[in-house]
């Protein structure tokens, strides 16, 4: 590392150091500071350290003798509460000609935006509401008004929606400050988890939590922070890893994959893609691969339903009840969709299942699948009561321990997951557990796969280069 040495002295602390010498005699000011990272010379209590030990040993040395302390300050991002655009909260705010401003009373609230069939830009620098004339004109007592153009931001309403849902009722929304409120809202803040993308979250928990601690601090909501947990979920990128964009063309239209494939198909594709935190690139034949999982587990249903428990089904049944369940808790949807796969290729050994069974693993797909789970429910099972409304499954664990083995999964030797496993598996079905676990899968990227050696009830080894 370099250091400016301004005299003889800086030569000698610096040689004493061992460090490389910039010299500096006569400086002129006029350059500026030297600004870059380097090492404390002539302060005795930080000589010889970087700028960052250097912070930590003023800090240390300001609490030791209780002189001063380190403390944390945040800044809120500036917020500009305005917009000119149609879709935002109207400000309740008239303006009369004589430069009289107006709120509205609380009893001509909500306002409400106008419906129109334009909302393009004015052309004036105002938001398309200048175009409604008819809701933008108001006369009161023989005085004419206008109403404000801007509308709010639209952190304004999802800054507290999560409060707002609370309060419907058949009445209409029930008033913020009231005491039903206030118990309504006790029974369910805070909400349990936060669930959105990296680059829309990061913004709106900033301002949903500023909002939320100002209704905590004037009483009108008894929790201090808005969410218990926040997860990111990545992002589903183009083919070849870039970013979606409509600029680019590079954008898969959802109705176009509807058509072709389903809307069941698509839903279970993007959950089984990968870890749920992952950003993750569009691969089409995998879609295909989606569908034709659903096709099978249609084709399941047409076997023999039986009303006698399938005692041959029971250990991979309870496995994988216990799977699902874990899984979805969570939000591991892909290794949950591929234990559902394992099961449904255990059916097809037997081409029977009984109807428990058929039911609750209806029961297990629903939440990725629920078009093509209620139809067969209702179709083929003949059931009226809902997938959705009906009680989740349970599994026994005694029927899983005597039945499982715990197996280690390497990649080029190394230990890369434990992992229990049904005891005696066939070679496809530990391959397809093997392949679908997240630090597997993450070693293996960029790499190609040689060859798999599998022993049976113990260890799986994938080399690849």
């Amino acid at each position: 590392m370099a250091v400016p040495a301004h005299d003889e002295r800086d030569f000698e602390f610096a040689t004493k150091f061992g460090l490389d010498i910039i010299k500096v005699i006569d400086a002129d000011i006029s350059n500026g500071a030297y600004t870059e990272d380097g090492i404390h010379i002539n302060s005795p209590l930080i000589n010889g350290l970087n700028v960052s030990d250097a912070n930590e040993a003023m800090i240390k040395h300001l609490e030791t003798n209780q002189i001063g302390h380190k403390t944390d300050n945040y800044k809120l991002r500036d917020w500009v509460f305005s917009r000119q655009r149609y879709w935002g909260e109207p400000f309740p705010v008239l303006h009369g000609e004589d430069g009289e401003i107006l709120v509205l009373a609380e009893d001509e609230l909500p306002l409400e935006l106008p419906k129109l069939d334009n909302i393009r830009p004015s052309g004036t620098g105002e938001s398309p509401l200048a175009n409604a004339s008819e809701w933008l004109y108001v006369e009161i007592d023989g005085k004419k008004y206008r109403r404000e153009t801007n509308t709010m931001p639209q952190l304004a309403g999802s800054s507290w929606y999560y409060i707002a849902y609370l309060l419907q009722s058949e009445n209409g929304l029930i008033p913020l400050n009231s005491l039903d409120a206030k118990e309504e809202i006790a029974k369910w803040l805070p909400v349990d988890l936060y669930l959105g993308g990296k680059e829309h979250a990061v913004g709106h928990l900033l301002y949903a939590r500023f909002w939320h601690k100002f209704l905590y601090d004037i009483g009108l909501v008894s929790t201090l922070e808005p969410f218990e947990k926040l997860i990111n979920q990545g992002m589903i990128l183009s083919h070849d890893g870039s970013k979606m964009s409509k600029s680019r063309g590079n954008v898969v239209n959802p109705d176009e994959i509807y058509y072709s494939h389903g809307a069941d198909s698509l839903r279970l594709y993007e959950m089984f893609m990968g870890p749920l935190e992952s950003d993750k690139p569009w691969k089409t034949n995998s879609l295909d691969g989606a569908k034709r999982f659903l096709d099978r587990v249609w084709r399941m249903f047409e076997f023999e339903i039986t009303d006698q428990s399938v005692t041959e089904l029971d250990v991979i049944y309870h496995q994988t009840v216990k799977k699902v369940t874990e899984d979805y808790e969570k939000l591991a949807f892909n290794t949950a969709i591929s234990q559902l796969m394992i099961f449904v290729n255990e059916v097809f050994k037997l081409e029977k299942i009984d109807r428990k069974k058929a039911k609750n693993f209806l029961k297990l797909l629903n939440p990725i699948a629920p078009h093509i789970t209620e139809e067969l429910n209702q179709v083929v099972l003949k059931s009226e009561e809902e997938l959705l409304y009906s009680t989740w499954p349970t599994y026994d664990e005694k029927v899983i321990v005597l039945s499982e083995v715990e197996m280690v999964f390497q990649v080029n030797g190394r230990v890369r997951a434990k992992q229990l496993v049904t005891r005696d598996l066939a070679e496809h079905e530990i391959k397809q557990i093997a392949f679908g676990l997240d630090n597997v899968k993450a070693h293996l990227e960029g790499l190609n796969v040689l060859k798999v050696i599998i022993i049976p009830n113990k260890l799986v080894n994938i080399v690849a280069k």
